[in-house]
């Protein structure tokens, strides 16, 4: 399969790997992205993880929390500028959005947008209004909702929502007004926003993707000249690790990096005499997957191209 000089501004922009490895890469995996990104961790590469796709639209992730703490959403607003996504009009249009979530609990985008609120306009005409006053086009992208019986729902929003983190703590007896475990709750909900896991606990991540991962790292010790029963053990120690960069439980708590995640719920739960545990989260990056942009290099991929 033969690559472009795109194929390799897309793979470092991917990977944050060098130009010249990316074009390596592509030439040894003969121009298959997916295996190229792999190759080149294989290769002990420096990989900065980069993300290729750009926020193309402003706009804020909101949250709403019912009062008794059982119900809580996240809703995407997007808008065409960042003066717009600050102000009170938009912000509290999304506020709106999030609490309609929660309260009708519609099964997709069609049904939030024709449900109706308290006042009896739908959600569409509050956009719609909010659009002629604001003068930008408004829109609703997503949403997620959570419910409990027992225990809470907690959200926290980075950086005025260019973040929002929905966070569900399950619990044995009701800790309504311990404001400990609010804390904690929000700890951790705060975290989440900035470590980016992507599972709460190991056994959550998927058998092909644990496999795979120990490929990668049985090929690494072997690149590095261990032994195939040194290699083995080597992946074990490695495994644990990736579980540490993915899983919320297992990551050091960015408040006490002496203890994890999962130390803190249990260290929690023991002092409150209740079963504890973190149920699931969400999160949402603000514009995240909404365009992809190359960055303009292409004198430097044509120079390389042409090595």
């Amino acid at each position: 399969m033969a690559f472009t000089a795109k194929d390799v501004a897309d793979l470092r922009a991917q990977t944050g790997a060098g130009m010249m490895d990316c074009k390596k890469a592509l030439v040894a995996t003969d121009g298959n992205m997916e295996k190229a990104a792999e190759y080149l961790r294989e290769q002990g590469v420096n990989i900065a993880a980069k993300k290729a796709s750009r926020i193309a639209s402003e706009g804020i992730v909101a949250a709403f929390v019912s009062a008794d703490g059982k119900v809580g959403a996240l809703a995407e607003v997007n808008c065409e500028s960042d003066f717009v996504a600050k102000s009170d009009p938009f912000v509290e249009l999304g506020r709106a959005v999030a609490q309609q979530v929660a309260e009708k609990d519609p099964a997709d985008l069609e049904t939030l947008l024709a449900s109706k609120t308290a006042d009896g306009a739908t959600v569409t005409e509050l956009v719609n209004n909010a659009t002629a006053k604001i003068g930008e086009k408004l829109s609703v992208r997503r949403f997620i909702r959570f419910a409990t019986k027992c225990g809470k729902q907690e959200f926290y929003l980075h950086m005025g929502g260019k973040i929002g983190v929905l966070l569900e703590v399950a619990t044995d007896k009701d800790l309504k007004g311990n404001e400990e475990f609010a804390t904690v709750c929000h700890d951790i909900a705060m975290h989440i926003a900035a470590c980016a896991p992507k599972y709460v606990y190991p056994e959550e991540v998927p058998a092909e993707d644990t496999e795979r991962e120990k490929e990668i790292l049985r090929v690494q010790a072997m690149n590095e000249g261990k032994p195939a029963a040194v290699a083995e053990k080597i992946i074990a120690g490695r495994i644990k690790k990736f579980y540490k960069e993915i899983c919320l439980v297992e990551q050091e708590f960015v408040k006490n990096p002496d203890i994890t995640v999962g130390q803190l719920v249990a260290d929690f739960g023991k002092k409150a005499g209740c079963g504890v545990k973190i149920a699931r989260f969400a999160s949402f990056v603000m514009g995240e997957g909404l365009e992809k942009k190359v960055d303009n290099l292409a004198e430097e991929v044509a120079k390389i191209q042409n090595k």
